[in-house]
């Protein structure tokens, strides 16, 4: 068995980058990248306060591209939860470039409206239509002036002894 899953939450550094793999076709895939940067405080020795940044590269693919490139702006605060990737290339002038990533399975816009620079997008853009909610709790029935069956009586509970002769 084996896991490999990142949780982070922390501010967008830059706008994001927003490509389309394929140009010229209406169904290519959207991927998003930007970076995210995580802060831990903590007191040293000494007692003073020590931060130490650390910055992720965030991969955002189709409908979590599409919300990142609607939402997301440079000082956004995100919760992301996904996948580490390694991956390696040759550049142009032959050097081997890697990259350590987390693939985004899902992005959730954190912070108040106010604080969130991408909300200013958001507030100039129409929102989502609200998705209907599926209940699978029984629907009330409309009144009915036909009699409707009165429920089946509950059986009798008969004892056999005592109330307390449970043993514990």
């Amino acid at each position: 068995m084996s896991l490999n899953k990142a949780m982070l939450i922390g501010n967008v550094g830059k706008d994001p980058e927003v490509r389309y793999l394929e140009q010229n076709s209406p169904n290519s895939a959207k991927v998003a990248s930007f970076t995210l940067a995580t802060t831990e405080r903590f007191r040293d020795r000494n007692g003073e306060t020590r931060e130490n940044t650390e910055w992720h590269n965030v991969v955002a693919w189709r409908s979590n591209a599409d919300v990142v490139e609607k939402f997301v702006k440079k000082g956004t605060q995100l919760y992301v939860e996904g996948r580490i990737r390694s991956r390696s290339w040759d550049g142009q002038d032959g050097t081997k470039h890697y990259i350590t990533e987390i693939v985004a399975d899902t992005i959730q816009l954190l912070g108040n409206r106010r604080d969130n620079p991408g909300a200013d997008a958001a507030a100039s853009q129409p929102s989502y239509a609200p998705q209907p909610q599926v209940s699978t709790a029984p629907q009330p029935q409309p009144y009915s002036p036909i009699a409707q069956p009165a429920p089946a009586a509950k059986p009798a509970v008969v004892s056999e002894g005592p109330d307390d002769d449970l043993p514990f």
